[in-house]
């Protein structure tokens, strides 16, 4: 049942993402009415570093959110909450005052992996992991460290290692969405979805998630560095005097925990009953959906999780880059945009989607691995990489932009053969949300590949934002969650073109020869 009230109060929703904070103004049934971005540098270093500075990222935050209030769209006393949706597995060092020690080493990160190596290895091994160590974690948790070391355990046991100083200084380690919320509120916590990937809680019970100290101790992991576990609907507390005064807020204004960008997609997608799957595309990608039961695929890393539906599990496949192959491509076209992001045309994105489009389906069969970072499912190898295959003399640009999104597409086709398996049923229809969906072609693209009906959801780069607003809205008491399929819109819906099945089939097929035939050779180039 919604609160009749629902629709004039507002929640100041926080997205924030690996290449820009954005900030949106929703009401609580879903309507967008402003939204703001601030683009973020990241930092790529020797041996796998990814890092940002997490006071862009504070920064970023005040100055959206300082744009939209200051234009007054609805009364200040209607801004109810502030809730945050923010990247999984960005890591944060934090100080007693709730100061970072460092940089936050990124989802990108892999220079963790060695350690975790360490730790999860031995004999007998089964994908590089020992089989009798790894059934207990899996039993408790569901899964375990991934061995491409992106997870936030990872980052904790790089800094363990690489930087001993400050590992000892550090009060609490937290997630993005956490630290934002810290600075929010000064309160230190964590949400059940948000520490998922520090790899210990038991979620064996998901209406009784808590820290687990066997998992603690085989981790090597101070207890007391760890934050306080809270639910996704809880409130926190209200936001600091001062920084309500910078925004113009209420300094009564409430903030609710939210969740990491996987769950508050999934809400802001509507695709929250059980089985019902969403496709996000943005700098990453991933395929999720709700399942009402416990179970892990430990061979592509698909496992039932947390989420910020309370006693509710999630499933997902993630990878790594997605729609971070376009400013890849931009990079490459457009050589200056490396240094200077402004040097291209305004309107990029527009002319790949016209370029793609005049290249007809399957390229020419030319066939673009978008491996740009390693890969995490279904496969977790840190060491595949990228690249363009069936080059000629007479491949023309609008075929290797056309590549670049079908390429994308086929590596989601993966991802969906393991989630469906994991299911056991085949999603007919997926919700498709973030960046990549505003491209209508990109849309056809993946349904096509995937021979899936694609919804469109309205606005759909707001969805974690939205996502983000649902949950502050579900724990003020104003709707519950499943009121918001109802609440979510859809643009347009795309029908797999039976005419392109023959060669999307084949080109699948090679696709998945290219790294069958090809990792051993990437593990030697790239290996560690």
């Amino acid at each position: 049942m919604i609160d009749p009230k629902a629709a004039k109060k507002h929640v100041l929703a926080i997205d924030h993402g690996t290449s820009a904070v954005k900030v949106a103004l929703f009401s609580c049934t879903g309507e967008l009415v402003a939204h703001e971005a601030k683009k973020m540098p990241i930092q790529f270093l020797p041996g796998g570093g990814a890092e940002q500075n997490p006071e862009d990222w504070w920064n970023g935050f005040i100055e959206t959110a300082q744009k939209i209030v200051a234009k007054k769209l609805v009364p200040v006393d209607d801004i109810v909450a502030v809730c945050c949706s923010s990247t999984f597995s960005s890591t944060v060092a934090v100080d007693a005052q709730g100061n970072h020690l460092d940089n936050s080493l990124t989802w990108m990160d892999s220079r963790g992996a060695p350690m975790v190596r360490k730790i999860v290895g031995g004999f007998p091994s089964v994908e590089g992991y020992a089989l009798f160590k790894m059934l207990p974690w899996i039993w408790k948790t569901g899964g375990g460290p991934q061995l491409s070391g992106k997870d936030d355990i990872a980052h904790v046991l790089y800094w363990k290692q690489a930087k001993p100083d400050l590992y000892q200084k550090t009060h609490m380690f937290l997630g993005s969405k956490d630290y934002i919320n810290l600075k929010l509120t000064g309160q230190f916590a964590a949400s059940f979805d948000s520490i998922m990937l520090f790899w210990l809680t038991n979620t064996r019970d998901i209406n009784n998630v808590h820290y687990d100290d066997w998992l603690i101790k085989q981790l090597g992991i101070d207890k007391s560095k760890l934050p306080p576990l809270k639910k996704s609907i809880d409130v926190l507390g209200a936001i600091k005097p001062e920084v309500a005064a910078a925004i113009g807020l209420n300094k009564n204004t409430k903030v609710v925990v939210g969740s990491p960008d996987h769950q508050s997609a999934c809400i802001g997608s509507g695709a929250v009953r059980d089985f019902e799957g969403h496709l996000y595309i943005g700098t990453s990608s991933w395929l999720q959906c709700i399942v009402p039961f416990k179970k892990t695929d430990v061979f592509h890393s698909i496992a039932s999780l947390p989420t910020a539906i309370p006693g509710k599990y999630y499933c997902v496949n993630e990878q790594d880059i997605a729609g971070g192959v376009l400013p890849f491509l931009i990079k490459i076209l457009f050589p200056k945009n490396a240094l200077n992001p402004n040097d291209s045309p305004e309107n990029v994105f527009q002319i790949f989607d016209e370029l793609a489009a005049k290249a007809s389906p399957g390229s020419n069969r030319l066939l673009f691995t978008p491996w740009l970072n390693g890969e995490r499912t279904p496969v977790d190898n840190a060491t595949v990489r990228a690249g363009i295959y069936n080059m000629s003399m007479t491949t023309s640009l609008d075929q290797i932009v056309r590549a670049f999104l079908e390429g994308v597409a086929f590596n989601n086709r993966w991802a969906l053969k393991y989630v469906e398996k994991f299911i056991s049923r085949r999603m007919d229809k997926i919700n498709i949300v973030g960046g990549g969906a505003n491209s209508n072609l990109w849309c056809q693209i993946f349904a096509d590949v995937m021979d899936r009906v694609i919804r469109q959801v309205k606005d759909p780069m707001q969805t974690n934002a939205r996502g983000a607003a649902f949950i502050a809205a579900v724990g003020l008491g104003l709707i519950k969650f499943e009121d918001t399929p109802t609440l979510v819109r859809i643009s347009e819906i795309y029908e797999p073109d039976p005419r392109n099945r023959k060669i999307y089939d084949e080109l699948f097929n090679e696709f998945l020869s290219i790294y069958r035939n090809n990792q051993n050779m990437y593990r030697r180039l790239n290996g560690i």
